[in-house]
């Protein structure tokens, strides 16, 4: 039961994920009666098992739960049907105002498809309908409408950090905001509840809370495919970009298909607001074709094509980097520089180009739901990559020994290739990387794989630390295999193994040199490793000390 806007429909829908064997693989003769039933009169099904029969049950099922819904009364119904890597299983989807009957309705079409191979087809479609027509009306679908500006981030990765800015530069300009994200609920910079709270539930619970004159919501993939959305509309969205990550799971099986679920945040956008897009990113700037609002486009390269486009049309926005200074660019308007990179903690000293990204897309947001260039400047100069304001995203450390620590969630390949990155900026001549590497059990075998790869391409010194409470499904070994895999395709073979991320921090800050980077890998045990740290002689960097980092490692 999806409770509001979602990848199907704009609004509350049911989302059915069927067995649909009974029509691929069933006789001729069974399959034409059941399309007579349907309102099929002249339908050429294909042989059973073939890519023609495939397509016919898309259209089938579709004819199904249409003549369901009639015969039960509902003359007019939405119905998308899609299907997924599995030739046996579609996914179906209709809208909902009354849950019992909605819910009666997905029952019915599954008793109507189990009644297939069996002589009594036609009955079992009128007794379905029958099923539908007898049911409690029920709730209706609890999705709010907003009654205070919202700005809704997503994408694969940086929501998190943008979410966490944006918040960051409305509470400087004076407003109490609410935020939800994958850390919880916050009501002006403090922690409500802890917990995933990036679905539905979240954004009900930012609006709700006392006093809120913003709310920030991180919208993740998964709540936008198992919930929907719990909210009618937005004032403005963020997509910081779309790249491989949880593939296989809920029928996304491409990078294509995970766009689009991502897509379904600008494109609730109310019309007067603003879709903030990243125009490097091919499949984010498609997005434009499926909005009403206006858009806004951020891009590290002024002389983008997507920049010249967004201000050729007029009306829309674009934010960019010239001379090295965060600048906004408007149709037939001289350029708006706002603040130099160096002078934004969280780009690294201009080091981190995902971060400079992540500060391009929350000054076009913040800019965008109303608050002033000045409380933008304020804001974005003030935000550090520190335990306090971005725990667990690029939060350097110095260790005794004149050793750095870089940790960061880095759950997927261009997360990886990004502290890695970062580790690299901040290495001396002549120093080493060390890199704790890691993976949660939800990802496909070749996106481990390919961490292990990356990872030991990357580093001098490769270990692994597990993550136990984030297995999900797995065993510590087959995770521990896959990764070794990927790093023995390029070579490397010579890697420790830890259960803990914190014993595999320990261990790698234990192997370090003067001048080494420890990078880490932290999913499961970020609050333990700033422990470990601070237990150990470790300091968090502040802007000035990470500077000093950048500009010995270029010496």
């Amino acid at each position: 039961m999806l409770e509001g806007p979602n990848l199907y429909f704009p609004r509350a829908a049911v989302k059915l994920t069927l067995d649909v064997s009974t029509i691929t693989e069933a006789s001729d003769e069974a399959v034409l009666r059941f399309a007579r039933r349907i309102g099929l009169r002249t339908t050429r099904p294909g042989a059973a098992g073939s890519g023609f029969r495939q397509r016919f049950a898309l259209r089938a099922v579709e004819r199904l739960v249409r003549a369901i819904a009639g015969e039960a009364g509902t003359r007019r119904l939405a119905v998308r049907v899609r299907p997924i890597s599995d030739p046996d299983v579609l996914v179906v989807a209709f809208p909902w105002r009354n849950r019992g009957r909605a819910t009666a309705l997905g029952n019915a079409v599954a008793h109507a498809l189990d009644a297939l191979p069996t002589p009594d087809v036609e009955s079992a479609v009128s007794a379905a309908a029958e099923e539908v027509r007898t049911a409690e009306r029920g709730s209706r679908p609890t999705t709010i409408t907003p009654k205070i500006p919202v700005v809704a981030v997503t994408g694969t990765n940086g929501k998190t950090t943008t979410s966490r800015m944006i918040a960051h530069v409305a509470r400087t300009s004076g407003l109490v905001v609410g935020w939800s994200n994958t850390d919880g609920i916050y009501r002006d910079g403090v922690l409500v509840e802890g917990g995933d709270y990036s679905g539905p539930s979240g954004a009900a619970r930012a609006l709700g809370l006392d006093g809120v004159q913003l709310a920030v919501t991180e919208t993740a993939r998964g709540g936008i495919l198992l919930k929907g959305i719990g909210i009618t509309r937005n004032d403005v969205s963020v997509v910081t970009n779309v790249t491989a990550d949880h593939l296989g799971l809920q029928g996304i099986d491409t990078v294509d298909q995970l766009a689009e679920v991502k897509s379904v945040v600008p494109r609730i956008t109310r019309k007067d607001g603003w879709a903030v897009l990243n125009g490097d990113d091919p499949r984010v700037l498609a997005m434009q074709s499926v909005i009403a609002a206006q858009p806004w486009i951020f891009s590290r390269d002024p002389d983008s094509p997507a920049v010249r486009e967004v201000l050729g049309h007029g009306g829309g926005r674009a934010t960019t980097v010239i001379d090295g200074w965060i600048t906004v660019l408007r149709p037939g308007a001289d350029p708006d520089p706002l603040v130099e990179l160096v002078d934004v903690p969280m780009t690294l000293a201009g080091l981190s180009r995902f971060n400079i990204e992540n500060a391009l897309a929350a000054a076009s947001a913040s800019l965008a739901i109303g608050l002033s260039r000045e409380d933008v400047v304020a804001g974005l100069t003030s935000f550090r990559p520190d335990a306090e304001h971005n725990p667990g995203r690029m939060n350097f450390f110095s260790m005794p020994g004149d050793v750095s620590v870089v940790m960061d969630l880095a759950h997927n390949e261009a997360g990886l290739e990004a502290l890695l990155e970062i580790m690299a900026g901040v290495r001396r001549p002549g120093a080493r990387l060390l890199l704790g590497l890691g993976a949660v059990g939800d990802r496909t075998d070749e996106l481990i794989d390919a961490l292990g790869e990356i990872g030991a391409k990357g580093s001098d010194v490769v270990a692994i630390g597990h993550k136990e409470w984030y297995l999900r499904g797995r065993t510590m070994d087959e995770i521990d295999q896959l990764l070794r895999a990927g790093a023995e395709r390029v070579g490397v073979t010579d890697i420790d193994t830890y259960r803990t991320e914190v014993q595999c921090l320990a261990a790698l800050v234990e192997r370090a040199e003067p001048g080494d980077v420890v990078g880490l890998m932290c999913h499961a045990e970020r609050q333990e490793a700033y422990d470990w740290i601070a237990a150990h002689g470790g300091t968090p960097d502040s802007p000035e000390t990470l500077s000093q980092k950048v500009r010995a490692a270029g010496a």
